[in-house]
């Protein structure tokens, strides 16, 4: 059995650009539950944490050390100065009780002997059952014939003698353990796993099991034969030991067995050794070490291995290397997090890895890794920072400084920002201002960046890569994308607001609004080839600043029926404002994402950052209906529309990543933007989100989210439909759906699948099937997975994974992975 590791609730750096990954799934395959195990870092599908188990009582000082003794007769023999208390005898004695047919008390030797029907109960909550008990008046010392132990954890031990000695050591002579309850209609049937021994000897001090003579039996029979072993006993959150191993196979490094051992060196900190030996790759060492302080938390972890065959790393296609190709890789990585006060909290991650795909060939779980439902997707990028952070009751802070790392081989490191430091502030006020609420927000956002990124928005520019930082090409407007800027770039934004609310006798709702923006910003701007193509270069500052007042109008009209109620409301708002100024002349960093939907569409300014502002005068408009249905649920549905009044559209002027165009606000009169949505209750939604063109109401871009939970089906479906946008990158119509759902075949039993289909290319590109079965002592699931590896020669990765666990024993998972080849790129 392994030692016990507890788990450290990591907090995950947000990731702060999105990359155009093949999503990596890193999950295993087949193990045998006795030779393996899980790593420390090996995500789970099961979990014995999720079941709700009874707490065990709390045991309290007994107000009064008197021994009572409950008893159909008792008799006093004072010549040989004993007790016999005869006829459903319970004894009660500092928190424990005996109960039983028949007790002799001997006060000269100070033992108390019970017979028939023996049971004991400890302060602890721990019971024991047996036919003859003998044991000191202090409970330290004794034996008991034909035992039988059941703890508050729901754990068993049975045997046919046992003995305490010292108070410490308890020895089953002939013993079975087991986490399993017995069988109600049959309590004599063997359970589904037991562990049988000559000898099981426990240590309390020690809070450990030792097994003599050992065999793991399942529903009686055995399957496994160990000499010895031990365990912490089941009481113990944290042991120093052997954790369970890990087996995988893979194309990379052939099979691999990983054995870590954990080290509970203090209550407070820990170390875990993993050494993974592999048959084509050789040793690859792992470690992590953990301290919790009184004001929060840290931990580092690392490897590193000097690869046996770099060779595998060379793509044999084209004669080119991989990052892979390289005698010693290997990562450190730390995390931590510290609160100042109630309301300051202020930590740092940092990662240094040797090359990108590390993590992924060698299927090493990185402390940025996301967990949860994320079946298609693994780190895009890994990300080093220190961080401040504050609230208020009306407030809130954020200051951190960020360096990323590439995990794609797509990805140029020197195209990378690093952000030195971008902050966030906003507040609003408790007074009224005006009669209505005054906020303010602030932004501050240096960064730097060695070699321009650029993305491909022509069709030659796609097949020619004339758009890669490598390629030694001039770059154009009408082929590229500027998506970052060489140099160093830094603005500071500061935005107050003002808004009110009037409603009127005849349920007219009026509010007005108005704020005040303004940027400075400073930039150094390399001169390297083609940038000159897109924005000027050199040193260069810029004052930006922008007014606004509006007012939205909203008339809820409300009709009450006997099945329900409906609203009809009809929206406007109109805007007033100057013209935004130097569009394409300041950098866009944080502004790039721009999708127009019923979500913004009463938005103020639709940009999503800071680096670019909305203005000229637009009027936006629309009509919203709500329905509650007694018994039927409720239906909402927007349709609504942008209007530019005047000045320049901010939309139709593109930028150097060209945000704005091909997005439905760039022409005087928007696209349509619609809604709908249905919550008929609890285990039921429906929500979709259509574009159409304003001109002839072709579908531009459609979205649709359903999800059910009803009895034992969870199901959840997206599907996405969306235009080509040219100006973007995005030459052709994309169409895909993805799905994912579980079902529970009883109350043990459960099935789960997810798939991603790309509609528009007719490719299943991502799948996963799992069967899982989980009770009170035992877990058992299998798992298919496919995913994408780019390392290498490209392949299709196909993963069988199988998880079993033994509750208390241990949980133990290994991985199978087969490459098919995808072909050359």
């Amino acid at each position: 059995m392994p030692a016990v590791r507890p788990t450290v609730s990591l907090s995950i750096a947000v990731r702060r650009r999105t990359r155009r990954l093949a999503a990596a799934v890193t999950l295993g395959a087949l193990g045998g539950v006795l030779m393996l195990g899980v790593a420390p870092t090996q995500a789970q599908t099961l979990d014995f944490r999720t079941q709700v188990r009874p707490t065990a009582p709390k045991s309290k000082p007994a107000a009064d050390p008197q021994m009572l003794v409950q008893a159909a007769e008792i008799q006093y023999d004072y010549t040989n100065e004993r007790v016999v208390a005869a006829g459903n005898v319970q004894i009660y004695y500092k928190g424990s009780s005996i109960e039983a047919d028949r007790v002799v008390y001997d006060q000269k030797t100070k033992h108390l002997q019970a017979e028939g029907n023996v049971r004991l109960t400890e302060p602890d909550g721990k019971i024991t059952y047996g036919t003859l008990l003998d044991l000191t008046d202090d409970y330290r010392d004794g034996f008991i014939d034909s035992l039988r132990i059941e703890t508050p954890d729901q754990t068993r031990f049975a045997a046919a003698r046992g003995q305490r000695s010292a108070g410490n050591y308890t020895v089953f002579e002939s013993g079975v353990y087991t986490a399993c309850e017995p069988c109600r209609d049959n309590p004599k049937k063997p359970p589904l796993w037991q562990v049988k021994a000559a000898r099981i000897i426990h240590n309390q001090s020690e809070k450990m099991v030792y097994f003599e003579d050992a065999k793991i039996e399942f529903f009686g029979v055995p399957l496994a034969y160990m000499p010895y072993f031990s365990a912490p006993d089941p009481t113990v959150k944290r042991k120093s030991g052997f954790l369970m191993p890990l087996a995988t196979t893979s194309t990379v490094y052939g099979y691999g067995l990983e054995t870590p051992y954990y080290f509970a060196l203090a209550p407070n900190y820990d170390l875990t050794v993993s050494p993974r030996v592999m048959t084509k790759q050789g040793l690859l060492m792992q470690g992590e070490w953990r301290h919790r302080l009184e004001d929060g938390f840290y931990s580092i972890r690392a490897s590193g291995i000097y690869q046996a065959d770099k060779d595998y790393f060379y793509r044999t296609y084209n004669s080119t290397t991989t990052p892979g190709f390289r005698d010693f890789r290997g990562s450190i990585e730390t995390t931590g997090r510290f609160n100042l006060s109630p309301r300051w909290t202020w930590g740092f991650d940092g990662i240094l890895v040797s090359d990108e795909s590390y993590f992924n060939d060698y299927k090493i779980k990185s402390l940025q890794s996301r967990v949860g439902s994320e079946f298609f997707s693994n780190l895009t990028e890994g990300v080093s920072q220190l961080f401040l952070t504050g609230r208020g009751e009306r407030s809130y802070f954020d200051i951190r400084a960020l360096h990323f790392y590439g995990f794609s081989e797509q990805d140029v490191q020197n195209t990378l920002p690093i952000v030195h430091p971008v902050m966030d502030y906003n507040t609003v006020l408790s007074q009224m201002v005006f009669g209505g609420e005054l906020s303010a927000r602030a932004n501050l956002t240096s960064l730097s960046r060695q070699t321009a990124e650029y993305n491909a928005i022509s069709q030659t520019a796609y097949n020619n890569n004339t758009c890669s930082t490598s390629a030694d090409t001039a770059k154009t407007a009408k082929d590229c994308l500027l998506r970052g800027i060489p140099g160093t770039y830094s603005r500071f934004s500061s935005e107050i607001d003002w808004r009110s609310r009037y409603v009127d006798t005849f349920g007219n709702v009026f509010i007005p609004f108005a704020s005040v923006r303004a940027d400075a910003a400073q930039m150094h701007i390399n001169s390297d080839p083609s940038v000159g193509n897109f924005i000027q270069t050199g040193d260069s500052s810029d004052l930006r600043v922008m007014p606004t007042v509006g007012l939205e109008y909203r008339l809820p009209l409300i009709s009450v029926h006997s099945w329900g109620t409906q609203t009809l409301e009809p929206i406007a708002q109109v805007i007033a404002r100057p013209n935004e100024t130097r569009i394409g002349k300041l950098p866009n960093e944080d502004a790039q994402s721009l999708v127009f939907d019923d979500s913004n569409l009463f938005r103020v300014d639709k940009f999503s950052g800071w680096d670019r502002v909305e203005g000229g005068g637009r009027a936006n408009y629309g009509l919203q209906y709500t329905a509650q249905v007694n018994q039927a649920g409720a239906v909402n549905v927007l349709f609504g529309q942008s209007y530019s009044l005047f000045g320049t559209n901010s939309f139709a002027v593109g930028d150097t990543a060209n945000t704005g165009l091909d997005s439905g606000l760039d022409k005087r009169a928007s696209d349509y933007v619609a809604r709908f949505a249905y919550t008929p209750n609890r285990i039921f939604s429906l929500i979709s989100r259509y574009r159409f063109d304003q001109s002839d109401f072709t579908l531009q871009r459609l979205e649709i989210e359903g999800a059910m939970a009803v009895d034992r089906w969870n199901v959840s479906l997206m599907y996405g439909n969306y235009a080509a946008q040219p100006e973007l990158g995005f030459l052709e119509r994309r169409e895909g759906v993805l799905g994912s759902g579980s079902y529970k075949i009883d109350a043990n039993w459960q099935i789960n699948g997810a798939a991603r289909y790309d509609i528009e290319h007719n490719k299943l590109s991502q799948t996963r099937v799992g069967l899982g079965y989980m009770d009170d002592c035992f877990l058992i699931g299998l798992n298919y997975i496919t995913d994408y590896q780019y390392s290498g020669n490209v392949t299709s990765n196909h993963t069988v994974m199988l998880q079993v666990g033994l509750r208390t024993i241990g949980t133990t998972s290994s991985s199978s992975t087969a490459a098919s080849s995808l072909g050359t790129q």
